[in-house]
């Protein structure tokens, strides 16, 4: 923002006064869906190893999780598997497990849309990818033939001095607690990524996964419709800001400011003007952000509250059959 004028700054705060924020709660009720989705997808990941929990527990997990990676990276996987071995006696390393899952198909999907975007957008999207992508990288990491070898040198060392470490301790510490405790730690892990080759509805959870990205989609493209500068743009848009800015979060924590910046440079391929980009940007990001805060905050408080009720519940169940006692 520091890189605009007054009169452009007032412009884009003039078109947050003008927005039609219907279309902002509607993306609101697109980015639950999306999340109720991630939710029933990760419980098919959980059923291979004989655990169901219960969906309030993991969608609220979910979004603990979410809220917890906008402090620090990373953070959520590990709070979300935490909440399930508090709640619901999962393995913290088995859901652990599954998380990494997760993220792997998650960035398998994120390169499909990408390689789409590439070859619909193949004109509009080369020039932005060789200026604003490949030439920053080319010159931030750019080694010469001396320097690469090196590298790679030291990296074929360092793999092999891990792997005789590893046979090392392996060989004198296998009978040690502390060898098992990380064996089984490890195992479980395995056991958790494993899941997926064993899930029960696999026609679900490619069904959960394409419903989770084509939202996120949506979840981009109704906020157009908030400006009249960008009602008209269609869903090639809506996907060029979802690849681009998906980027700029996986850059900068939670996408703060970058987010803003990549949208307005990316709608300028469709001929939208730059403040008018970066007021569709801000908005996108606020709404996404807005929904995961909230949601986040609610189930921080509510999470405690709703398994003390359910234990209630099941005591007070046990209490009136003493048979089963």
């Amino acid at each position: 923002m520091r890189n605009l004028d007054p009169g452009q700054k007032k412009e884009i705060f003039e078109s947050f006064r003008q927005a039609n924020y219907a279309w902002i709660v509607f993306a609101f009720v697109l980015g639950l869906l999306s999340h109720l989705f991630r939710t029933l997808r990760w419980k098919i990941l959980l059923e291979p190893m004989g655990y169901r929990p219960g969906t309030g527990n993991v969608f609220m997990a979910v979004m603990i999780g979410y809220l917890a990676n906008l402090a620090l990276p990373r953070l959520g996987e590990v709070s979300r598997c935490g909440i399930l071995t508090r709640y619901e006696k999962i393995p913290f390393n088995k859901s652990f497990g599954t998380v990494i899952t997760e993220r792997v198909i998650d960035l398998f999907s994120f390169i499909l849309l990408f390689l789409l975007l590439i070859l619909t957008q193949t004109g509009k999207i080369h020039a932005y990818i060789e200026q604003k992508i490949y030439t920053p990288l080319q010159d931030k990491f750019n080694l010469d033939l001396i320097g690469g070898s090196y590298l790679t040198w030291a990296l074929v060392i360092l793999a092999a001095g891990g792997l005789i470490s590893f046979w090392i301790i392996r060989r004198k510490f296998r009978t040690t607690a502390v060898y098992k405790k990380v064996y089984n730690l490890l195992a479980g892990l395995l056991e958790g990524i494993r899941s997926l080759t064993r899930i029960k509805k696999p026609f679900l959870f490619v069904l959960y996964t394409f419903m989770i990205w084509l939202l996120y989609l949506l979840m981009a493209y109704v906020v157009f419709f908030s400006l009249p500068e960008t009602s008209h743009l269609r869903l090639d848009a809506g996907l060029a800001v979802l690849v681009f800015g998906s980027i700029g979060i996986m850059i900068v924590q939670g996408g703060i400011g970058i987010y803003p910046a990549i949208a307005a440079e990316t709608l300028f391929l469709w001929d939208v003007a730059e403040t008018k980009g970066y007021a569709m940007g801000w908005l996108i990001w606020s709404s996404q952000t807005l929904l995961i805060i909230l949601l986040g905050i609610f189930s921080l408080l509510l999470l405690p509250v709703f398994n003390r009720k359910r234990n209630d519940t099941t005591g007070s169940h046990t209490k009136e059959d003493p048979q089963t006692t």
